[in-house]
């Protein structure tokens, strides 16, 4: 006597639609696009602390601008809380009190 799973728990896990298949491609690019984002800020922010003082300016702007896309990135994955990450990551004050702000070219 062969023995299989009741077909509601079958149909559950081979059921899969084209929406589900989408989803699954959407939130990996988004993981993918978190993990890139927060290198980037990571990156600037080592910059930053490597800067001298006459490239700070543009390096503290840089790095504000790679933080903020990086808490972008998080708030559209559902993290809102970036205290852990201020914390964990030491981002200056300098830099926090940059995030958005954005400058005039020319």
């Amino acid at each position: 006597m062969a023995l299989r799973p009741p077909i509601s728990l079958f149909q559950a896990k081979s059921a899969r639609t084209g929406f589900d298949r989408l989803e699954t491609e959407i939130l990996a690019e988004a993981a993918s696009n978190l993990g890139h984002s927060g290198r980037q800020a990571e990156q600037a922010l080592a910059r930053l602390a490597n800067a001298g003082e006459d490239d700070r300016e543009a390096l503290l702007q840089a790095a504000a601008d790679a933080v903020w896309a990086y808490f972008i990135q998080r708030e559209f994955c559902g993290m809102h809380d970036h205290a852990s990450i201020v914390h964990e990551m030491n981002i200056p004050q300098a830099v926090l009190n940059r995030l958005g702000v954005v400058k005039k070219k020319g």
